[in-house]
Parts: C-alpha cells; sequence; structure tokens
C-alpha cells in the first residue's frame, strides 16, 4: 500500500523471551509482521545491538528477509569509551554474528560517547563500511551541532558520511524542525522518525483509564521510561483537545498522529522512514493503511497546531540523550 513516506517495522521490542522491554518473542509472530510489511510494499526493519538485551538482532537473524527486507541497526554505547574504534569493531561483528550474516542496510551510531573523540569514532565507521560492512552510515539522538561536526570530520578524511539520521519526531515533539531539518538537508541527509506515535501516548488506549502503565515505553519498570514522561506529560491536557477534534471527524488519535507525519509535517518523500512499533499484525495493517489515507481534514490540521503551540515549551529534551 503506497505512502507517501516508507513505513519501518520497528524491532525494539522483539526477542527472546525474559529480556528488558521484550513484548513479542513468537519468531512465527515476527515473521508475520515482516511478510505483512513487505506485502504491502514496504522493506525496512530497524533494530539495534541494544534492544532486548541483543536478543531483538538474534530473533531477525533467524527469519526469512524473503530477499527483500532490508535490516538497520545500530551501535549503542552503555558506557564511556563504547565508541573507541576497537569497541566498534567488537559490538558490530556481535551485530553481524546475532544478524546471521544479514546484510546491513544503515548502520547507525544510535547516541554520542562523547569521552571518545569523534574522529576515531569515525575512523572505525569508515574502516567497517569500506570493508563492506554495511550499506549507509546513521547517526541518531545527535545534536545539529555534532552533525554538522561529524559531516566535516568526513569530508576531510575522506570517510563515509552520514546520510540517514534517526530522531524523534512526531506532532508533539517537533523541536527537531528548528535546527535538527535545516542542518540534515543542508548535508543531504535523510530522516527516520521514531516514537511517531509518542511511545504509545498518541493512542486512544493511553486515555483510557487506568491503561497508561501497560504502555511499555511509560512503564516505570523500564530504565528510560523517565524520557518519555518528561517529554509527553505536559501535552496531556492539549491532546485530549486533540483526541475530541479527532473523534467529530471519525477519527482515532492514532490515525491523526500518522496522517501528520505522512502529510503535515517537515518529512519530505526520499527520507528513508517512519519506525513503526507493533504487537499484533493488525496493528501493522492498521497503520500501514492509515498512512496512505491521505491529507487530513483542515480542522484537524489545526487543532494539531494548536497542539504544539500549547506544549512546545513544556518538551525538556530536544534529544534524547
Amino acid at each position: 500500500m503506497s505512502t507517501r513516506i516508507p513505513i519501518i517495522l520497528g524491532a525494539g521490542q522483539f526477542g527472546h523471551p525474559n529480556t528488558s522491554n521484550i513484548r513479542v518473542s513468537d519468531p512465527a509472530l515476527v515473521q508475520e509482521f515482516i511478510d505483512t510489511l513487505l506485502g504491502q510494499g514496504h522493506v525496512g526493519i530497524d533494530t539495534s545491538r541494544f534492544y532486548c538485551d541483543g536478543t531483538s538482532e538474534e530473533l531477525l537473524g533467524s527469519l526469512d528477509l524473503r530477499g527483500a527486507a532490508r535490516i538497520d541497526t545500530k551501535n549503542f554505547p552503555l558506557q564511556d569509551g563504547d565508541h573507541l574504534p576497537e569497541k566498534i569493531k567488537e559490538t558490530f561483528d556481535a551485530s553481524l554474528k546475532a544478524l546471521n550474516g544479514k546484510k546491513i542496510r544503515v548502520y547507525y551510531l544510535h547516541k554520542p560517547d562523547r569521552t571518545v573523540p569523534f574522529e576515531k569514532t569515525l575512523e572505525a565507521i569508515d574502516a567497517i563500511h569500506k570493508a563492506g560492512g554495511f550499506e549507509e552510515f546513521g547517526l541518531s539522538n545527535y545534536a545539529a551541532w555534532e552533525v554538522a561536526e561529524i559531516v566535516g570530520i568526513a569530508e576531510r578524511r575522506g570517510f563515509v558520511k552520514p546520510t540517514v539520521y534517526q530522531g524523534g519526531y512526531n506532532l508533539i515533539d517537533r523541536l527537531p524542525e528548528a535546527e535538527l531539518f535545516p542542518c540534515l538537508r543542508k548535508f543531504g541527509i535523510r530522516f527516520a522518525a521514531y516514537s511517531a506515535l509518542a511511545g504509545g501516548y498518541l493512542t486512544d488506549r493511553f486515555f483510557a483509564p487506568g491503561t497508561e502503565g501497560s504502555l511499555s515505553k511509560f512503564d516505570p519498570g523500564w530504565q528510560f521510561a523517565f524520557l518519555y514522561a518528561n517529554r509527553y506529560y505536559p501535552a496531556a491536557p492539549a491532546v485530549a483537545e486533540l483526541k475530541n477534534v479527532a473523534k467529530e471527524h471519525g477519527l482515532t488519535l492514532t490515525e491523526v498522529g500518522l496522517r501528520w507525519l505522512q502529510w503535515h509535517s517537515k518529512l519530505q518523500p526520499g527520507d528513508l522512514g517512519v519506525v513503526i512499533a507493533v504487537s499484533k499484525t493488525e496493528q501493522l495493517r492498521g497503520a500501514i493503511a492509515d498512512s496512505a489515507k491521505g491529507p487530513l481534514p483542515e480542522p484537524v490540521v489545526q487543532a494539531c497546531e494548536d497542539v504544539w503551540k500549547k506544549t512546545k515549551g513544556a518538551v525538556s529534551h530536544q534529544y534524547f540523550f
């Protein structure tokens, strides 16, 4: 099903049972997700060495990509020094082994390790790229000035340059529009949007009494839940108003959030995609169908603008880390 911006299957909560932040551990179900994604004309799958204690990559490595799905993965520094050259190579090799030799489309630095000079990290990334380890180099959760610095180093040293940036972006959190997007467009770097539905905040389920704790991104037991809570809870009154406007037009918050990204945001055709996390096949089908429906009614678009006007001063972090 055709969308303006491609859909990417988020595998951040796929993995082995009893691992961190796990939601889906059934390989047959994840295979069904992959087949559904491909059947709808989309190919991207997003994972990380960090997700579910490394088992997200392992699960994907055991499945059939049907010769078409493309895997993007990331290097998340868990401690200072993890972006030293030897650690970069070690983590990449672990990802490649976990993925069972499947080709990597985009290899991201998942967040900055500011204890290591970027030049050292980039030298290691370039060596892996020159050896054919991955197709494109990506950044995630870096500040705009850091992106510019990295591009400058890569140009000066002849290293592979970043061509993709993955960042949080949705109708509640539009901070990337001010500084990050102009930087990315200047350097020809495409965008991949995660947190499309604000960790589940842009769903009708979130506003159902007693359900908030069942949304894993806001579960206090998850180590990064405070980031989502700080970022999105201040928007609750404005989002509740948006929910009412959406209802008047026969729309759900989920549909509004996805269609806003496709048709009214600063995303452009040619960007890598919108990352969608699901735990049921019907959720994936629904997200793709909603994304393909076209622009929102003007009153709903205006209500989305009102959400941003009311909440932009309360959004607490431009970059998650």
